[in-house]
């Protein structure tokens, strides 16, 4: 396979979250590293949002390889019409991803990076929250449950992939912007510059 072709197919391959390290730093994010980590917390006190942690927005029965398990992509080169045909249905599958409803209508504290949709005399009023450095913007967007549309209650100022924390009720609603497909949405309640922990 051509060298082109390899980084695109890892990108869209790397859905499923597994491997976490705790409180990463935000240069050493990835699909498999997400930031936040793999712990959510403690039980959030009364009124407060609860902390989640990337990977509870993933349905832990789905999974992304499923259809494409026994292909040999080692044989094929960017112009092969397979290759393009492989990664248009990759990117469908990961368009697609499906959310986790127990999520729904939970009140949520979650770090991410921001990748700006919409500004407004110098903040950020409609933005994609990404859980590794770069989503979006130098690589393929991650599956759609693992991308939040966010629309804050007050505008931002932050530029993109700036690391944030975000809390407000998540809704499984799915939302196609122009920089990749979301499958939760968030109207934020607060919008704060990300500090390791849950600060």
């Amino acid at each position: 396979m051509k060298k082109t072709l390899r980084p695109l197919l890892l990108a869209l391959c790397a859905a499923t979250v597994t491997a976490f390290a705790a409180d990463p730093a935000p240069q050493s994010t990835s699909p498999a590293n997400p930031l936040g980590g793999k712990d959510a917390g403690a039980k959030p006190a009364a009124g407060q949002p609860r902390l989640i942690a990337w990977e509870e927005l993933v349905p832990k029965d789905w999974d992304p390889m499923k259809e494409f398990k026994g292909m040999d992509l080692s044989k094929l080169e960017d112009g092969d019409p397979r290759a393009n045909e492989l990664l248009m249905k990759m990117q469908e599958a990961s368009n697609n991803a499906p959310t986790n409803p127990a999520m729904n209508g939970i009140e949520i504290k979650l770090p991410g990076f921001i990748v700006p949709l919409e500004e407004n005399k110098g903040e950020v009023t409609e933005f994609l929250l990404v859980p590794y450095f770069g989503a979006c913007i130098h690589t393929p967007p991650p599956p759609a449950n693992q991308i939040v549309h966010v629309r804050p209650r007050h505008g931002a100022k932050f530029r993109a992939m700036d690391t944030v924390w975000i809390t407000g009720k998540l809704q499984t609603l799915r939302n196609d912007s122009m920089m990749g497909v979301s499958g939760y949405h968030v109207t934020a309640e607060t919008v704060t510059k990300y500090t390791s922990g849950a600060k």
